[in-house]
């Protein structure tokens, strides 16, 4: 039986632990090593390779990405490979792709520095990005307008010329309005209509419904307001329209996505210097995993795994035969849990028992695997789950390497300490077990894999170590050493002449759809989900010191809805969904509209925020709805008595 304690602060991993009698224990590489490639193999042998799965560490360097799904597609024969921008961006990475041919942001940063309007939509940059929202200042300081689309007065919405709240889940009908009132105005780009993009009357047709007064009785936004923003963006010279996790982490996140897009296409936003589309990454290099191929349907450079022109490069530089088709995602990677069809799980640098909707489900599969390897730098609570753990020297500083952020630039990195002692490099443990699997990788270093890399994917073939490092990053593409391309994409879109223009970029026919959670008297009050700035995600790497910024996981809530609930601020609240419920302090917060309540899952070891989240996912992404759970809030004295293990209580 595998274990579920938390620990109150994380430790360093120096030594190799394997499960025995129920329990971890220390162990020595060989053993650790053994016991991992014996439990792939034994899976692949009964099962077939499809029964073993991989997450890979979207915080981890490119090149360890890279060999990460090297080794699930070409030792284990398999493509589910995946790693957290299942999580949070794989609609932005969607949308863009089918609007586009490319899942990365369209734009630069420096280019927001120098624009005349910028839209942020669902996210809190100020927070949340806080490197990104440096350049969102200049460019204000530069002229630009900033308006900001929220369901919460977030700090970024306080440097905003103008505010949007929204009720949470009506991101496409306040865009479809948008886009009515740009088409009736007369303020479509008509030119780049006809020449660049396709189903335009599908979409005229689409939005005729969303009147302005329409969209205010669905969205909450004030009919004025949403004419502000539609003429604001159509008649803007050069406009960058960005969003986060208030967009993507929803059932219908694609759909979302789309509808923002549309926008962009009905304007000309896209495709020149100043304009253009910004999904913000929150961690280091979700983009780089992507890019590096560590997801289910893609290869190095975004190559689509079900092209044999695609494939057939990677299959004779790994003389092997790459399976034509598409992996497990994460979300189905957990659903093959249940239904019997994965049986092994390889983890490296991520930590699903924290991150995925509903712990207790979660938890639930993975005590249904045969085999669990992690792979990380701390005993996070996915790794307390494990059959053998490996500590890793994964954190960024303790290796060579590359990185890609958010505009797509990849940039290198040099090992500035050593890591502790007993921690092995990331790819020299992915090699060590490939070796025990029957292939005999050599140890390569970071620059040799890179070069690996820039051999099979044409976008980042012109990125070579030393380039990076004179020039400080590049952006893809980047297709010869000789040459620097645009810092936008999609340029093509404004050729004169059809050859050079391509497939022209199609609006996204989506329709609206309400939070799957519904509202109701048990459960009046929509719980959305974010972040802080002074935490970092599921706390692991941020658990382990003190600051005054840190208060520990709070329940923020109006004003208004605290009166009425006879709620005072700090005292004890209980927050129950239809899931389980958690007891948290009441933070009253003028930021919040009333009907709305706000927690992070920074503090998961202190209140453990999922339990409360829903399982209810995006079908072209696999993203969960992070930011609509139906909740109620009470004082904490008055439970039912259902209450166990601090705050894990299972739903009546």
């Amino acid at each position: 039986m595998r274990s579920d304690r938390r620990s109150p602060a994380y430790q360093r991993l120096t030594q190799p632990l394997v499960r025995e009698g129920g329990e971890l224990r220390p162990a020595t590489w060989d053993e650790a090593l053994d016991r991992a490639a014996e439990g792939f193999r034994d899976a692949v042998a009964r099962h077939g390779p499809d029964s073993f799965a991989m997450l890979s560490c979207a915080r981890s360097t490119n090149e360890m990405n890279f060999i990460a799904q090297k080794f699930t597609r070409a030792v284990i024969g398999t493509n589910n490979v995946d790693s957290c921008n299942r999580t949070c961006h794989a609609p932005s990475v969607a949308g863009l792709a089918a609007a586009f041919g490319s899942g990365g942001g369209t734009s630069s940063y420096r280019e927001v520095e120098e624009t005349d309007l910028i839209v942020i939509w669902g996210g809190n940059p100020r927070n949340a990005h806080p490197i990104f929202f440096q350049h969102v200042l200049k460019g204000v300081h530069n002229g630009a307008r900033l308006i900001v689309v929220d369901p919460r007065r977030t700090p970024t919405a306080e440097w905003a010329d103008r505010w949007l709240g929204l009720n949470v889940g009506t991101d496409i009908p306040l865009a479809h309005a948008v886009g009515r009132e740009i088409i009736h105005a007369g303020l479509v780009n008509e030119t780049f209509v006809k020449r660049a993009t396709s189903g335009f009357e599908e979409y005229r047709e689409l939005v005729e419904p969303w009147t302005l007064s329409a969209a205010e009785a669905e969205t909450g936004v004030p009919a004025e307001a949403i004419r502000e923003l539609a003429h604001s963006f159509a008649l803007a010279e050069r406009a960058q329209l960005c969003w986060t996790l208030g967009i993507t982490e929803h059932h219908n996140a694609t759909d979302n996505v789309r509808s923002l897009i549309n926008l962009s296409l009905l304007t000309g936003h896209v495709g020149r210097p100043g304009s253009g589309l910004q999904p913000l990454r929150g961690q280091n290099n979700v983009q780089g995993g992507g890019d590096m191929g560590a997801i289910p349907d893609r290869l190095t450079g975004f190559q689509d795994i079900l092209d044999a022109e695609s494939r057939a490069p990677f299959e004779r530089a790994w003389d092997t035969v790459i399976q034509p088709r598409k992996g497990k995602n994460l979300t189905q990677m957990f659903e093959g849990m249940d239904e019997g069809e994965v049986k092994a799980l390889y983890v490296i640098g991520e930590n699903p028992v924290q991150s995925e909707p509903e712990t207790e489900t979660t938890l639930r599969r993975l005590g249904r695997l045969d085999h669990m390897v992690v792979q990380d730098i701390f005993l996070t609570r996915t790794a307390e789950q494990a059959d053998v753990v490996l500590p890793a020297s994964a954190a960024w500083c303790e290796s060579d390497g590359t990185f890609t952020n958010s505009e797509r630039r990849v940039q290198l990195v040099r090992k500035a300490v050593d890591p502790p002692d007993g921690a092995r490099d990331d790819i020299e443990i992915l090699c060590d077990l490939a070796d025990r699997l029957g292939h005999a990788w050599k140890t390569p270093t970071a620059e040799e894999v890179w070069n690996e890399v820039r051999a099979l994917s044409p976008i980042h073939r012109g990125m070579t170590y030393a380039r990076l490092e004179d020039e400080q990053g590049l952006q893809w593409p980047c297709f010869s050493e000789d040459r620097t391309e645009p810092s936008y994409l999609h340029g093509r879109l404004w050729s004169e002449t059809p050859e050079e223009r391509g497939e022209p970029a199609p609006f996204g026919i989506v329709g609206h759809s309400p939070p799957v959670d519904l509202l109701d008297e048990d459960y009046p009050l929509r719980l959305t989900t974010g972040r802080r700035l002074d935490d970092y995600n599921t706390g692991v790497q941020t658990s382990g010191f003190s600051s005054p910024l840190r208060r520990g996981e709070l329940l923020e809530m109006s004003p208004e809805d605290a009166s009425s609930l006879g709620l005072q601020d700090g005292e004890e609240v209980r927050v129950s969904s239809r899931r389980g419920s958690v007891v948290a302090p009441l933070a009253v917060s003028p930021g919040l509209r009333p009907g709305l309540v706000f927690m992070t899952f920074h503090f998961p070891d202190q209140v453990d925020t999922q339990l409360l989240t829903i399982d209810a996912t995006d079908p072209i992404a696999g993203t969960a709805e992070y930011k609509a759970a139906a909740v109620r809030v009470e004082r904490a004295d008055s439970t039912d008595g259902k209450a166990k293990d601090g705050n894990r209580v299972s739903a009546a």
